[in-house]
């Protein structure tokens, strides 16, 4: 029986001969007969992709509940419900559930990556089998059948190539690289190649653009090089992300400071002689208190408002973690076909006459480019698109498409010029003399057009045309052509070469020996897929944000690094290494060199695994920009994976947190941009919750040391309720400094509570609790016990709400912000104002929160108290300006 799993078996495929193939799979070029193709087909199953177990709506919605954060709320409701608390409960229970229909219906869109990748799998395959040849589904290839490949075919499995009539195969959405390959049936001796050096081999879901051929399929379904891809896809373990790994450590954080608080209550209370079980209820309904229950809420809502911003900014937003995971990307690894370039072939320099000359410079009156002009456009294979909604004009292979579009801009139709000069005869590319002729008649002759290889072709020319006239080529000549041929390889061109001759008989036989010969050379024309216009901007400002950029390509190593030099990614050839030195690493040297490469060439799609893995290591966070197949598993095992919307294959998509709806590198900046606004406003949003439950947390605590009655459930409920949710969203809606791409991200490790945050959270919270307390105090001393709880109770919730103004910025003052240049917050300043104040004037709702009316005085001391908060948090603010501005001045 054969073995079709050739990258299990030594030695693989491309390294063997026809006959050895078809030997080990034990086929002949009269194909298989139909009852062994059966045989084989039980044997070694489908010619198709295994199917990835899709989880459920009631999986992803059990899974929102794993969350430490949202266990802890789980348990409070538990124990509220127990002590009698109902409404505590169902409150707690809402926010909850609320919270986890949201994240679902942003996450519904199951992974779509292994059906993409079966969709991309041609129906039908042209089979010889029994020595005729017929159409089969491409499901039931088996190894050892022999399949007929032609222009305009899917690739229908991982096949050895016997036969060779200038086939052409675009492999881009495999390998990367932006230009079909030119296949050979040639052995190849040398093993350690990537997928896009083994020229003999076509390979599964690529297109065939050009000349016809015959291949033996030696690999099916998922031992095709795409269904590695797509096992590879289904092994991927998904990581937690860094806003995921920092909500964990602030439940633990909470988690542990809870349990001490309520302890210790818990401790003093028996220790001065109260009741066991009225010191448990007391501890609980503290720690309930502690518990921030909107927070899960208000993060997952200010993602949310963020993937809108993003979607109007042309990201879209497959899952809400990803918003915050992209603003501390510190690595982005691009695709260079497509992301950084326009995956467009275009003609850059023409060598003509003597003279190098830019594509855009030439004059269309010279007689010179007219004849050159003419000349590429006519010995060309390219079709006119009629698809009115396509982009390109032309369709066909890279190279011929570039040169019709550079005679269209020049004002030569390639219609037009075949109706005035049509074509008589052609003998077409072939690879092993490089060169491609067709024949046309002119009005007083035929005109032979010859282009390729520019040092084949230079060999056929006994003439140059120069200043107007052809004239016979001098040595001289021949090594001023070399050189210019050299300068364009030198920039990672594509150099093709023009030649004609006039004659006066149609060639008879017409065969390359009888007309490709006493040529006059016409010029060169240099070609290469140019960088998108705002990708350098792009860059620029990646770098000025202290984000690395990597290029990771498919392409050669000298066109990878003309592309990154111009981008200016790289400056120096060093930084550049292929994917066969990559293999000659071990992962341990790899690790400890990744940070001096910038550009990676020929890498195959392991490759672009380890790169973002050895990045890892340094506890980077990664992201990884593509559009093709070959990026899925690195989009999948990177940070934060970014698929491209329009020329992005679905696979890539299906395996990406976020989709650019337009294809374009500097949208990643963009998203970038918004991503670090979001993390901000979440820590701002957080900031106000924590410090005004720490600030709850305080005064209940210090009050029952004191054994002081300064607030019933009720109000604290209450007061959550109006500070847990309105202003902490608006303050998810502040707008991000105008320098924040001007900042290093911050590190992958970074808590919550770093730059100063932390320490704001317990200072303000101590303030808020200490200014309640005083408030308590002074309503006691003066007036009576009702009248001070009714105080401290407005005072608590006026408070924290005009602390949402102080947590605006940590550095800058609100007076300089502007008090109203964040109407979303004022709004909830003022809805809270008014909900909180009302429980006063309303008799039935004074009755049902037990407080009392409160006189001018007494309203007077609850502002004076609320307002506090705002002078004492700007004098920290000037304190700590002037320390920093003193430290660097030092």
């Amino acid at each position: 029986m054969p073995k079709p799993k050739p990258e299990r078996d030594e030695p693989l495929f491309h390294t063997l001969n026809a006959h050895a193939t078809l030997e080990l799979l034990q086929s002949n070029p009269m194909g298989l007969t139909e009852e062994e193709a059966e045989k084989r087909s039980s044997a070694y199953g489908k010619n198709e992709l295994e199917e990835g177990k899709k989880k459920s709506l009631l999986v992803l919605f059990s899974e929102q509940f794993k969350d430490i954060m949202i266990i802890i709320l789980l348990i409070a409701a538990l124990i509220s419900g127990i002590t009698g608390e109902i409404t505590d409960a169902l409150i707690i229970l809402v926010v909850v559930i609320l919270n986890a229909i949201l994240s679902v219906i942003q996450e519904t869109k199951a992974e779509k990556a292994l059906d993409a990748l079966k969709k991309m799998s041609s129906p039908f395959a042209r089979v010889k089998r029994d020595g005729i040849i017929k159409d089969v589904k491409s499901e039931d290839l088996v190894p050892g059948d022999i399949v007929i490949l032609e222009a305009g075919n899917l690739v229908p499995a991982d096949m050895r190539l016997l036969e060779n009539y200038s086939l052409k195969i675009e492999e881009a959405a495999l390998t990367g690289e932006s230009l079909p390959v030119e296949k050979t049936t040639d052995q190849i001796v040398k093993q350690d190649l990537v997928i896009g050096d083994r020229t003999n081999m076509a390979y599964s879901s690529s297109n065939v653009t050009y000349g016809r051929g015959i291949g033996v399929v030696t690999a099916i379904g998922m031992e095709t090089e795409v269904g590695k891809i797509a096992r590879h896809l289904a092994q991927v373990v998904s990581q937690e992300t860094p806003l995921q790994k920092k909500l964990k450590e602030l439940s633990k954080y909470l988690t542990i400071g809870i349990i001490i608080i309520s302890l210790v209550i818990f401790g003093v209370g028996v220790l001065n002689g109260r009741e066991y079980m009225q010191m448990f209820l007391t501890a609980i309904s503290i720690a309930v208190a502690a518990i921030p229950e909107g927070l899960p809420a208000v993060i997952t809502i200010v993602l949310a408002l963020g993937v809108q911003k993003m979607a109007r900014r042309n990201a879209i937003v497959r899952k809400l973690s990803a918003v915050e995971t992209l603003g501390s990307t510190q690595i982005i690894c691009s695709d260079k076909t497509g992301t950084l370039t326009q995956n467009r072939m275009t003609v850059k320099e023409v060598f003509l006459e003597g003279q190098q000359i830019h594509g855009d410079e030439l004059s269309e009156e010279d007689p010179g480019m007219v004849l050159f002009t003419r000349s590429i456009v006519l010995c060309n294979d390219s079709q006119l698109n009629h698809d009115e909604t396509a982009t390109d004009p032309f369709l066909g292979d890279p190279t011929e498409t570039a040169l019709a579009i550079f005679g269209l801009n020049k004002g030569f139709a390639k219609e037009e010029l075949e109706e005035i000069f049509p074509r008589i005869g052609e003998i077409p590319f072939d690879s092993d003399r490089k060169l491609m002729t067709t024949i046309h008649t002119y009005p007083d002759s035929m005109r032979v057009i010859t282009k390729g290889a520019p040092d084949v072709l230079l060999g056929q020319c006994t003439h140059v045309f120069l200043n107007g006239n052809p004239e016979p080529i001098t040595q001289e000549i021949r090594h001023t052509i070399q050189d210019a041929n050299q300068a364009m390889a030198g920039k990672a061109l594509r150099v093709l070469a023009v030649a004609y001759k006039e004659i006066k008989a149609f060639p008879s036989p017409l065969t390359p020996a009888q007309t490709e010969n006493n040529l006059v050379f016409l010029g060169l024309v240099g070609m290469i897929d140019p960088p998108r216009e705002e990708a350098k901007e792009a860059v620029q400002v990646c770098m000025e944000a202290g984000i690395h950029p990597i290029m990771i390509t498919g392409d050669h190593k000298d066109t990878a690094t003309a592309i990154a030099k111009e981008l200016n990614i790289i400056k120096g050839d060093q930084e550049v290494i292929t994917g066969i030195e990559l293999n000659n690493l071990s992962d341990e040297e790899f690790n400890n060199k990744v940070q001096n490469y910038s550009v990676y060439a020929r890498v195959s799609p392991e490759h672009k695994v380890r790169i973002v893995n050895a990045w890892k290591k340094h506890d980077k966070v990664v992201a990884m920009t593509g559009d093709g197949v070959n990026d899925a598993p690195a989009l999948k095992a990177s940070d934060i994976g970014i698929g491209m919307g329009i020329t992005g294959t679905e696979v890539a998509k299906g395996a990406s947190n976020i989709v650019l709806a337009a294809d374009n590198f500097a949208t990643i900046v963009v998203a970038v941009e918004e991503g670090r606004k979001v993390y901000n406003n979440m820590r701002r949003a957080i900031q106000f919750l924590l410090s005004s439950n720490l600030g709850e947390i305080l005064t209940l605590f210090i009050a029952t040391m004191l054994n002081w009655i300064v607030l019933l459930p009720i109000h604290i409920l209450w007061v959550n309720l109006i500070t847990d949710t309105l202003p902490a969203l608006a303050l998810g809606v502040e707008k991000g400094s105008k320098n924040i791409m001007k900042r290093k991200p911050r590190k992958a490790k970074a808590s919550f509570f770093s730059d100063g945050v932390g320490l704001n959270i317990i200072v303000q919270g101590m303030f808020k609790g200490f200014l309640t307390l005083l408030t308590f105090y002074l309503g006691y001393s003066f007036y009576s016990e009702e009248i001070a709880i009714t105080m401290t109770f407005m005072t608590l919730g006026l408070i924290q709400l005009f602390h949402s103004l102080n947590v605006r910025s940590n550095t800058q003052s609100i007076f300089k912000l502007g008090l109203f240049t964040n109407p979303a917050l004022i709004g909830a300043i003022l809805v809270g104002g008014i909900l909180q104040v009302i429980v006063i004037f309303v008799p039935f709702l004074r009755e049902l929160f037990k407080v009392e009316w409160l006189n001018l005085e007494q309203w007077g001391i609850v502002l004076a108290a609320s307002l506090a908060i705002i002078p004492i948090v700007e004098i920290g603010k000037m304190v700590l300006n002037f320390k920093h501005r003193h430290e660097k001045e030092a």
